[in-house]
């Protein structure tokens, strides 16, 4: 029997496969979570000028040099200027303005100081201290400067980019179109949530699961239906979601019964079957093919299983299909919270909590990580490595892993 292919192999195998898919152009407030498919330049300064950090007075710095308690400099004001007002009079030896948080800097003054430390009235100013010159101004450029990147094809615009590409006026930026990926199920065992359950059947909670996922990772979820374990039913879903949709996922019919009919589905659905299980516990069981560009994954029934081959080999492709450009979970050094009693002849992935303590990454895993046991994943936001071959591992192990 040939030894199943280790999963990253397959992954990678399959990330060299699939393309991004289309773009469009859409408003920057719909834009939340879309991925970039053009690079952005700046076209301004931000700020477009200097301008004052606080509410105070603007002067020149020279004309405090001597400043002290004992010898406090007594300034003529000029002018006040608000945010949003621009300054109509030069700044000059012994003279100072007036101006409010976000004004421009008036010309000729390189300075300035809070109200707080100051004494004034409505003519004068007087500082007790001398003041550097560009305290207190933000200078043309600080947050960014034109010509500067901002963005490259295949970034997620997060709440920092959106107003970023605002400050830019861009209104409209052109993005990676949101992946519709279908979802089935088969198995003649498999019911729906709304009906009634009966003996011998279990309710479609992969379906829900792969949706949930799907959206949080900013796709479209297609639901295509159930499909029994008929290999023409199967096939006639395939059908249909390719019709209608980028890239499949499904659950059931992957392993090595009697009923195990995706693969054949997949194939009388002209799917080219590139893997048929991997090197992975929990989550051995699946197949994947591709049809032109489009791609179709085949989990474990078994729900723990579908999730754990899921995040780890199914999203990152899906990812790149959706235009980011990187898709592959970053690996990041864990430390074992607890003991783990079992061994791993295959590489192993153990779900848990992402713990901070004392500066470590320690993963909390739940005790049951069982193949069908879908509760224990609730809250786990991390997946640790465990390496082909290990035996049970002790509380404070060093492990690789991923945030899922």
């Amino acid at each position: 029997m040939t030894k199943p292919m280790d999963y990253k192999k397959a992954r990678e195998l399959l990330l060299n496969m699939v393309s991004p898919a289309k773009t469009e152009i859409c408003p920057l407030s719909e834009c939340a979570g879309r991925i970039l498919a053009r690079e952005i330049r700046a076209e301004d300064n931000i700020p477009p000028f200097d301008r004052s950090a606080y509410d105070g007075y603007a002067f020149r710095a020279a004309d405090t040099a001597s400043a002290s308690e004992n010898n406090p400099v007594t300034l003529r004001i000029l002018e006040e200027v608000a945010a949003g007002a621009v300054p109509s009079m030069e700044v000059t030896a012994g003279t100072a303005v007036k101006i409010l948080t976000g004004a421009p800097i008036p010309c000729g003054a390189d300075a300035v100081i809070m109200f707080e430390k100051t004494s004034f009235t409505d003519e004068t100013v007087t500082l007790f201290t001398p003041v550097k010159a560009g305290s207190n101004i933000v200078k043309a450029g600080e947050d960014v400067q034109a010509g500067q990147l901002l963005a490259q094809p295949g970034d997620r615009i997060d709440a920092g980019m959106a107003g970023t590409l605002a400050s830019q006026a861009v209104s409209c930026p052109q993005v990676y179109r949101r992946l519709r990926v279908g979802i089935f199920s088969t198995g003649n065992e498999v019911i729906e949530i709304d009906m009634p359950m009966a003996p011998g059947k279990i309710r479609n909670s992969n379906r829900y699961t792969l949706e949930a996922a799907l959206i949080q990772s900013g796709m479209e979820p297609v639901w295509l239906g159930s499909a029994g374990d008929r290999t023409e039913d199967i096939a006639g879903l395939i059908r249909r979601g390719l019709d209608s949709c980028d890239a499949l996922v499904g659950t059931g019919g992957v392993s090595a019964g009697d009923y195990d009919l995706t693969p054949d589905a997949m194939e009388a659905a002209g799917v080219s079957v590139l893997i048929r299980g991997i090197d992975l516990k929990p989550g051995m069981a699946c197949a994947y093919g591709v049809k032109g560009q489009k791609l179709v994954c085949a989990l474990s029934g078994n729900p723990a299983s579908a999730v754990t081959n899921f995040y780890a080999v199914a999203l990152p492709i899906l990812k790149k299909m959706a235009g980011d450009r990187k898709p592959l979970p970053e690996e990041i050094e864990l430390t074992l919270g607890r003991d783990f009693g079992k061994s791993s002849r295959n590489t192993r992935l153990i779900r848990g909590r992402l713990v901070l303590s004392s500066g470590t990454a320690v993963i909390d895993p739940p005790a049951d990580q069982g193949n069908v046991v879908l509760s224990s994943t609730i809250g786990c936001n991390v997946m640790a490595i465990v390496p082909a071959g290990s035996g049970p591992l002790s509380a404070g192990t060093k492990l690789k892993g991923f945030i899922i």
